[in-house]
């Protein structure tokens, strides 16, 4: 457990605007010890209103990923790979066998797995041959750890064999002890707190309002007019209901870096 304890250590150094390097860390790390050749980390949120909230019908219970990030692309090249059209079944609600595996003790901790969780069969079925055979996924993990009633942060690892279960134990064990970064990341992408995820425009600007750079410091980093500057400045104060770059920093110092 000791490379355990020390990837904490050096969690724990990266600062508030360097949420997705540590994100990119933390996977790759884990990643190297398990045997993993990609993972994912997903925002999950219960929504408030539309047609699935309290569904009594909907076996999803009104959950949605609102907010995924690929450690390593995968062709064709996209920010969610082709785990897009995963999350676009998803969202029409179109239900495959491993849809359920997260609702199970929706709220706690836990973790689930594709070989140890899902029947043989499914394993011959369109959608794990079309969706992750296809790829190289042969086995996968997923960690979920919730932050509140209707915000969750699930972490998934994928392999080209089956993961042990001194595999999936590591990984919970590593992810369990970093409640302050599962929020943190929940904030940074605006899925926590903001009335909607940010745009990359957006989390561009927002990672240098956390650090002392003035607008027109973050205008010429980014190369935008500091009048456009100031606008997405306006927006996410917005979405994080703040009135300035203090209360949105106070959002980040809200809970303690060690658990």
């Amino acid at each position: 457990m000791e490379a355990i304890h020390r990837l904490w250590d050096e969690m724990a150094d990266f600062g508030a605007d360097q949420a997705q390097a540590a994100t990119r860390h933390l996977k790759s790390t884990l990643c190297r010890e398990v045997g993993a050749w990609n993972a994912t980390w997903g925002g999950a949120v219960r929504l408030e209103k539309g047609p699935f909230h309290s569904s009594t019908d909907d076996p999803l219970g009104g959950w949605r990923v609102a907010v995924t990030q690929l450690l390593h692309p995968i062709a064709p090249r996209s920010e969610e790979g082709p785990f897009r059209d995963i999350l676009d079944q998803w969202d029409r609600r179109e239900i495959d066998p491993s849809f359920l595996l997260p609702m199970r003790s929706v709220g706690q901790f836990r973790n689930y797995s594709f070989r140890r969780d899902l029947p043989p069969e499914w394993f011959d079925s369109p959608f794990y041959r079309s969706h992750y055979a296809s790829i190289g996924v042969h086995d996968a993990v997923f960690v979920g750890f919730p932050i509140n009633a209707d915000a969750e942060s699930h972490f998934g690892f994928y392999s080209h064999q089956t993961f042990r279960q001194a595999d999936i134990d590591l990984l919970s064990y590593a992810l369990r002890s970093l409640k302050w970064f599962h929020r943190q990341i929940m904030l940074t992408s605006g899925v926590l707190i903001a009335e909607s995820p940010l745009t990359p425009a957006e989390h561009r600007v927002l990672k240098l309002l956390l650090t002392e750079a003035s607008e027109k410091q973050i205008a010429e980093q980014i190369g935008l007019a500091v009048s456009t500057v100031h606008q997405y400045v306006v927006t996410v104060f917005r979405k994080y209901g703040v009135n300035s770059r203090a209360g949105l920093m106070s959002l980040w110092l809200a809970q303690p870096r060690q658990e």
